[in-house]
This record gives structure tokens, sequence and C-alpha cells, in this order.
């Protein structure tokens, strides 16, 4: 098992952060890795609860379905995974930070457990390269549509 954990800063409100991680739905068009996302639950406020992923991993087509945790949304979107076919456990969490309302810190963190075994090195190197990609494609969303409200006129 292997843990790994970045942070970024991102120029939107924590709640635009949140709000851009938790549309599932809009996934496979700005995360990089992203192909396919289809929602199995939703909890009584709509909110997906299961959520089964498509991606790009390891050099194939890789599927997982995690059970998201809202208790402490907006500052908190946590995962556990429940079913995977190349992962055994794919845990993570997003946590929103901020003290400056168009700023916000993200941090990214992700367990990782491979059902298939790969050298050390290799499973590292892609671990990192997970985190910063979810993290820099959220950034670059997050602030996208954060430029794209703020130049609607009102």
């Amino acid at each position: 098992m292997e843990n790994a954990r970045e942070k970024m800063v991102i120029g939107a409100t924590p709640a635009q952060c949140y709000e851009v991680a938790a549309a599932f739905e809009d996934y496979p068009a700005w995360a990089q890795d992203i192909k396919e996302v289809l929602i199995g639950s939703r909890d009584e406020s709509g909110r997906p609860v299961e959520v089964t992923f498509r991606a790009g991993a390891f050099g194939r087509t890789t599927s997982y379905t995690l059970r998201y945790d809202y208790t402490q949304a907006p500052k908190v979107l946590s995962w556990v995974q429940i079913a995977g076919d190349i992962t055994s456990r794919l845990d993570g969490v997003y946590l929103f930070e901020s003290d400056d309302l168009n700023q916000t810190q993200v941090t990214y963190e992700l367990t990782v457990e491979l059902a298939v075994p790969i050298p050390g090195f290799v499973k590292r190197r892609a671990e990192v390269r997970i985190v910063h990609a979810a993290l820099r494609d959220l950034k670059d969303r997050v602030e996208s549509v954060s430029r794209a409200r703020s130049a609607v006129p009102k």
C-alpha cells in the first residue's frame, strides 16, 4: 500500500473548488485520464454516492467504483473504493482550505493498493503522476469556470 499527497493553490473560492470536484459527470471533459463516469446511486440530496469511473492507467483501461462521503462538505470530499479491476484500494480525500476568499489551498491525498504486482518504482512514479495530474486538471477547470463566471455581465 502506498500513500501520495500533494498541495496546490487554486485561484477560486473553496466552494467553487468543491463544486467542480463533486461534479463527477463532468470529469471526462476535463480530467485527463477519465474516459467515462457512471453514477450508481445518489443520496437523499441528489449527490452521487457510488460512482464508477473508466480511466486510462498503467498503459491500459481500468474501472473502479468509489463511494463518496459528504459529511464534511464543502471543506472535505472523501472517498473509498468499493470495486476495482487493477486496484484493491483507491481511497482519497480533497481538502479545501482558505484564508483568502479568492485563493484555496487544495490538498489531495490518495492511498493506493494494486491487485496486480508491479515494480515499486513504477508504482510510486504512477501515484505521483496521478495526484499531480488530478490537482493540475482540477486547478485548470476551476480557474476556467471561475473566469467564465466573472466575465458574464450582471
